[in-house]
């Protein structure tokens, strides 16, 4: 039976002492062949992929069926997103229609899908990693879609905060497992271009969500936001049917039992296979997302970034109509094309990632003896932590001296593209690093960020009453000013700090 060493050509493995490495010798433990070393006599129990160029490894799927699958996947990625703010302009309607003045609630109407983002990918982690990708986008793209019609029909407040709970919960599946299914795809070399487009969704969505929710509420009612999720998600669950199984450890282990039945040799074993039941795996693989969040200080410190930035969107979400509305006098229509700024931003910011994500670790490989490092995608972090404290402090003054509304909304522009550009480049970072886990980690973000999202948010405009528009936002600005060495602290010792496991926790 041929057999390749790993799962995937070694110009993509990770350094050795980190989770892809560790995840190649799993066997060796159990007296096996070593799948790193090539060199190495192989068991002919062990099924693997047959040589560099076999066609059922993901990562030598043809660029046609590559392109369609990334394309399907961020086009859920970017619904999932714009879900979360659409009803952000139409709060004061929802709430006029339930009979409730709480500004608070209004701002949990919109943060409350966050909390579905918190809790959805811990499931849908460690499902697509035991059952594979391509069932788990299936299934919480046919819920967001029921979800959807569900929150159209909602006849209380509280009803409609359940649906939008529910949904966010089905729809953290793409930006859970994206990442991932990219990384199964796509080599390290080539990731960052991939990643970006991807990203187009989580990053530019939810500035496209009020958009659309500004000028379809004062004509349709805020309900038609959820006629038109529910066709647009039923649309997307169709085209989840033409995805593909990516993640090799499935791939392998469907080929396993396919040779086992051919063969008639029950000893045959994938080159993945842990051993452990299912519920032993399923059990392990739900807490991995919070035992890398909790065991890994760079997990943690790039997770904890991401959701301060990402926490400031939303409270940009929840409070511009208080701003615009309040101080320049926009209408509700006017406040929706208010979203541009953070919708332009990220786009800047995301061409700039995607023009400098992989050149500029091409070109630090070169320059250091042509040895890869995921820290070499960090440079392009610290551009984006300059860019947020900038965006807040330019935002909240112009705004709290009402100077011309461009001045605030291009504050915003430089939030959302130093959220991209920060976001992007980390995420890659850790998927890098952590590929053959990169559903887990990219869910330990997702928590982490969401729950900061959501929660945010409701402190918003206490904090405004309490500060002012300057001060307020220029207390968050403080905040991102202290995260601008990170990078590079990371840059120099970060090889140093991903070996460390805080309490002994083993992923």
């Amino acid at each position: 039976m041929a057999s390749i060493a790993s799962t995937a050509p070694r110009s993509d493995r990770a350094p050795a002492g980190d989770l892809e490495h560790d995840a190649a010798s799993i066997h060796t433990s159990n007296g096996n062949v070593e799948l790193h070393n090539d060199e190495k006599v192989k068991d002919p129990n062990i099924v693997e992929f047959d040589g560099p160029e076999d066609p059922e490894n993901p990562l030598n799927w043809t660029p046609a069926k590559k392109f369609t699958a990334i394309a399907i996947i961020s086009f859920l990625t970017f619904l999932s997103p714009l879900a979360s703010t659409i009803i952000a302009p139409a709060t004061e309607d929802v709430l006029k229609e339930f009979g409730s003045t709480s500004e608070t609630l209004g701002a949990f109407v919109t943060s409350v899908y966050l909390l579905g983002y918190v809790a959805g990918p811990l499931v849908i982690a460690p499902l697509s990693e035991m059952y594979g990708r391509s069932i788990v986008y299936q299934v919480c793209t046919t819920l967001f879609f029921v979800f959807s019609l569900a929150g159209a029909v909602a006849n209380s407040l509280n009803t409609l905060l359940a649906f939008r709970f529910l949904a966010g919960l089905a729809g953290a599946c793409p930006v859970t497992i994206g990442a991932g299914s990219i990384a199964d795809m796509v080599s390290k070399e080539n990731r960052g271009g991939a990643m970006a487009a991807w990203a187009l969704g989580p990053m530019f969505g939810p500035s496209i969500g009020p958009i659309a929710g500004g000028y379809l509420t004062p004509v349709k009612g805020w309900r038609w936001m959820f006629w038109v999720l529910a066709m647009l998600t039923g649309v997307s669950a169709l085209l989840t049917l033409l995805l593909q199984e990516s993640y090799p450890y499935i791939v392998l282990k469907r080929k396993t039992a396919r040779l086992q039945k051919e063969t008639g040799n029950p000893e045959l074993r994938s080159a993945l296979d842990t051993g452990k039941s299912t519920r032993e795996f399923f059990i392990f693989s739900i807490l991995r997302p919070l035992k890398m969040l909790i065991g890994s200080p760079v997990v943690f410190l790039i997770a904890l970034y991401g959701s301060i930035t990402y926490s400031y969107l939303y409270l940009c979400f929840t409070t511009f109509p208080r701003v615009f509305r309040g101080q320049y006098e926009f209408s509700q229509s006017q406040v929706g094309l208010v979203y541009l700024g953070i919708a332009v931003g990220s786009l800047v910011g995301l061409i700039i990632c995607w023009a400098l994500l992989d050149r500029m670790v091409a070109s630090l490989t070169k320059r250091n003896g042509g040895e890869p490092r995921p820290e070499y995608r960090l440079p392009t972090v610290a551009i984006g932590a300059l860019l947020v404290p900038a965006g807040l402090f330019l935002y909240g003054w112009t705004a709290e001296h009402k100077a011309h509304w461009f001045l605030p909304i291009l504050g915003t522009g430089l939030l959302g593209a130093g959220m991209v550009i920060g976001y992007m480049a980390s995420l890659t970072y850790l998927v890098d690093t952590y590929t053959v886990y990169a559903a887990s980690v990219s869910a330990s973000i997702v928590v982490l960020r969401s729950l900061m999202g959501a929660l945010l948010p409701l402190a918003g405009n206490s904090m405004y009453n309490a500060l002012g528009v300057g001060w307020g936002t220029s207390v968050l600005g403080f905040i991102a000013v202290a995260f601008i060495p990170a990078p590079l602290l990371l840059y120099i010792y970060g090889a140093r700090i991903r070996e460390i496991r805080l309490f002994g926790v083993v992923f």
